[in-house]
């Protein structure tokens, strides 16, 4: 006997509506509803099943329902609908519920083969209190699962959906942040290796080479390298380790591409005095790595109305301030150092009258220095500087610049730029800087700390000589070469990095892929297709208070990465 397609929607009916918000929709069930096992939907299906799916009909087709938990309601009283017959005994009745997470419509539409349905995600109308809740048929099922466009990749099938194969838009799936959860052995590490591999050979197969795609594995575990070197891989595959074997190459983040709050999370740095005098070194210790005798005469110039800008407003602002009589010792030692410096740039630049801003200045603290005894020893110090004697140093300053080109704000680089230095060179200059401004007790700490790094065997390899590689070659290596040269995939093995350094590792190397595709878009007005793959995410990823004086670099203010596209797993 044939059914209406009334009776046969009927009975599909599971429930009712009885709470409806914009994310969540409650179901009161009949019933009559299955307990386990759906034989009304064309084939035995378990029923209810959390993540199991139901319809709601709605004005466009179906409000497509994601079950997220169920219930089973008791009460002392019995309760039910309409009029009640006192002459039969009435007891309660437990009564079951679930909540649904709304995900999308699914729409019919007509064809030559029959009916076939079309899920989109996004619901345009919800139900009402009253409304039926539906099992949907086999083909709706499949429809929900293998819904979607651009489905290049397999990963799987659903076994909730009668082994429907589930596909993926690789773009859509790596263009947003991804985590892949679960327990311990369950599968996390396979799922991600599975994921890169199916999208690389998906690629390969309808483009016949690989894809100009690049996946960046940071793997603290060591446990990548399996999964994707060997013959049988067949993916072109760049692993660097602390110690690397043949075929391996060594991991190598040299410290100058350390930008000043990496610094600053490294050695600890307060607020109030460590935090600027680092900063500090770190822009002159960049600044002073260019060598005068390679430049060309241009550069030359440029180099001297640089160190005379910056001079001259660094003086301004002292006189400003009142520095000049309120800590007229500190002034008085800056002053010195700019003097010995114009002294030394006389012999580069014969043609500037350098020497009448030496005379000034030396007149200036000639005139302010003086000595006292204090238990045994000399004590050196500067008298108070008058505004005439400073004044008379910025007019000289302003006169010779205006006879190399004039003044130049840009002061040089500042503490984030990419300007290869030596560490033992950054050490020496913050504790001079120490020395110069009198809180040497407040930074032989910090000091201590980098010497140390700088010492430790098992760093040298990583912080690496700054003339070991440039900026451009390091992109090329880790990211990759244009087209995907030399390889899609690039495993950064982590497992032999020290542990107090090894969020500066990953927060460097996180930041620079950043930054270049930011630039690489910008340029080239095209994204470059990237993914940053973090194993074991939760012990580089954390949130830090706003109240914290020492933030950590790894932390983030949201609970995800910021700004980048990558596969999170945790």
């Amino acid at each position: 006997m044939s059914l209406t397609p009334f009776e046969y929607a009927e009975g599909l009916r599971i429930g009712a509506v009885e709470f409806v918000s914009p994310d969540e929709i409650k179901v009161l069930l009949e019933i009559q509803t299955p307990d386990s096992v759906a034989l009304n939907a064309g084939t035995p299906r378990a029923f209810p099943r959390v993540n199991s799916y139901v319809l709601i009909p709605n004005d466009d087709g179906y409000l497509v329902g994601q079950v997220e938990w169920m219930t089973v309601e008791r009460s002392n009283f019995p309760k039910r609908r309409g009029m009640q017959d006192f002459g039969l005994i009435d007891l309660p009745y437990p009564l079951r519920k679930m909540s649904l997470n709304p995900l999308g419509t699914l729409r019919k539409k007509t064809s030559a083969k029959g009916p076939i349905y079309k899920f989109q995600r996004g619901v345009d109308a919800f139900p009402t209190i009253g409304d039926g809740v539906f099992l949907p048929t086999d083909t709706q099922l499949r429809s929900i699962v293998e819904s979607g466009e651009n489905r290049h990749v397999q990963i799987g099938t659903s076994p909730l959906a009668g082994n429907a194969e589930v596909c993926i838009d690789p773009d859509r799936l790596f263009g947003r942040h991804l985590a892949v959860l679960g327990n311990t052995g369950s599968g996390k590490s396979c799922s991600v290796a599975g994921l890169i591999r199916w999208s690389i050979e998906a690629a390969k197969e309808k483009g016949g080479r690989d894809p100009n795609a690049h996946f960046i594995v940071l793997d603290p575990n060591g446990e990548y390298t399996r999964a994707f070197v060997g013959e049988q891989s067949g993916i072109k595959t760049r692993i660097f380790k602390v110690s690397p074997k043949t075929g391996e190459l060594p991991l190598h983040v040299p410290l100058w591409f350390w930008n000043s709050a990496e610094w600053n999370s490294f050695t600890q740095a307060s607020g109030k005095t460590q935090r600027p005098l680092l900063r500090r070194a770190l822009r002159e210790v960049r600044a002073g790595r260019q060598d005068i005798e390679a430049l060309s005469e241009e550069e030359q110039r440029l180099e001297l109305r640089r160190y005379l800008s910056s001079s001259m407003i660094t003086i301004q602002k002292e006189l400003r301030s009142g520095s000049i009589k309120t800590e007229s010792t500190k002034f008085g030692y800056m002053l010195k150092a700019m003097f010995l410096d114009l002294e030394e740039k006389q012999a580069a630049y014969p043609d500037v009258l350098l020497s009448s801003i030496c005379d000034v200045m030396k007149v200036a603290l000639t005139a302010t220095y003086d000595t006292f005894t204090k238990d045994g020893k000399v004590v050196k110090y500067y008298h108070s500087f008058t505004e005439a004697q400073v004044k008379a140093i910025v007019t000289i300053l302003s006169a010779t610049l205006d006879t190399v080109g004039g003044i130049i704000y840009q002061e040089g680089p500042d503490e984030d730029s990419p300007i290869p230095f030596k560490g033992t060179d950054f050490a020496d200059h913050l504790q001079m800087l120490a020395g110069q401004e009198g809180v040497s007790q407040f930074l032989d700490f910090l000091v201590m700390r980098i010497r140390t790094m700088l010492s430790d065997t098992r760093m040298k390899t990583i912080v690496g000589d700054p003339d070991s590689s440039s900026l451009d070659q390091w992109l090329t290596e880790y990211i990759g070469s244009n087209k995907s040269e030399n390889g899609s995939v690039t495993i950064i093995d982590l497992s032999l990095v020290p542990t107090e350094v090894i969020h500066i590792v990953v927060a460097v190397i996180a930041r620079l892929m950043f930054e270049a595709h930011q630039r690489y878009r910008k340029l080239k007005q095209v994204a470059l297709p990237t993914v940053l793959v973090m194993e074991e995410a939760h012990t580089f990823i954390k949130r830090y208070k706003e109240d914290v004086e020492n933030q950590n670099a790894g932390g983030c203010k949201k609970d995800c990465v910021n700004g980048h596209s990558g596969v999170h797993r945790g």
